[in-house]
């Protein structure tokens, strides 16, 4: 929480500065930098995010059971002159875009609707400084979701 505070002065000290310019939208996300972990139902989760460089993010997803890797993801947010983006590349496949529809101090959301699934990709912090992840989208003719939570390693 005192990390977030700070955080915030120091976007207003900036933006404020004469000569400064305000921070990016994916500078905005800096709060998804370190390795987050978590287990639910048996698979180890975990998600690692870079420090913002290059007006860029890149991170990893990947889910593991017992000794076998169920999955895993190549991540990346950058801004292009058509807006800011969140680049997904499950399995290691072409990378699908979602353009940053909603960014605020603790939460973004990203959307393609022209996407099958998911159409939204959702993060957040909570009170307690944990992630969640959360994809949404229509499934079978209904609104599927599925929803991971993780708190930053040590």
């Amino acid at each position: 929480m005192r990390r977030t505070t700070w955080t915030t002065l120091l976007w207003l000290a900036a933006a404020s500065a004469p000569g400064q310019a305000p921070p990016s939208e994916v500078e905005r996300l800096a709060w998804f930098e370190g390795h987050w972990q978590g287990v639910s139902r048996g698979v180890s989760m975990e998600e690692q995010w870079t420090s913002v460089s290059g007006g860029a993010l890149l991170g990893l997803h990947r889910d593991v059971k017992g000794e076998r890797m169920l999955s895993f993801e190549f991540l990346r947010i950058q801004t292009t002159p058509e807006g800011t983006f969140y680049f997904a590349s499950p399995g290691s496949k072409p990378p699908v875009a979602f353009k940053l529809k909603e960014l605020g101090e603790r939460r973004v959301v990203f959307e393609n609707l022209q996407h099958d699934y998911p159409q939204r990709i959702l993060y957040w912090l909570d009170a307690t400084g944990a992630m969640h992840a959360r994809i949404e989208g229509p499934q079978a003719g209904k609104t599927a979701s599925v929803e991971w939570v993780w708190t930053k390693a040590r």
